[in-house]
């Protein structure tokens, strides 16, 4: 699977992506045998560089401002990130059905 989250480092131009799995595959704790089409969004988003980047990293040249610490990190670069989602519904194995709100995304953007 490409890496999720920013940067990406994809070829791929941002857009939806889909997998087919288990509902328990899901890792949300039902048991369900039932299969889903599972959407997400993936892919490389173009980079221009805005006045704020520019700032940012003249002020971390200059000393003005401190590097992130250890474990901390700051983006620059456009994300590829859902901007709407859709609700999901199955059954489990005790024949109940469920809806998960907002579970799969719907439409994909670069952001940031």
């Amino acid at each position: 699977m490409e890496q999720l989250g920013c940067p990406n480092v994809s070829r791929k131009g941002c857009g939806l992506r889909s997998i087919l799995l288990q509902v328990r595959d899901l890792g949300l704790g039902y048991d369900s045998d039932e299969t889903v089409l599972f959407k997400y969004c993936s892919g490389s988003c173009p980079h221009t560089r805005s006045n704020h980047d520019l700032t940012l990293n003249n002020l971390l040249l200059s000393g003005l401002l401190l590097h992130p610490p250890p474990g901390e990190v700051w983006h620059n670069a456009p994300c590829c990130r859902p901007t709407h989602h859709e609700d999901m519904a199955f059954l489990d194995n005790s024949h109940r059905w469920h809806k998960v709100e907002k579970l799969s995304a719907a439409g994909c953007s670069c952001v940031g």
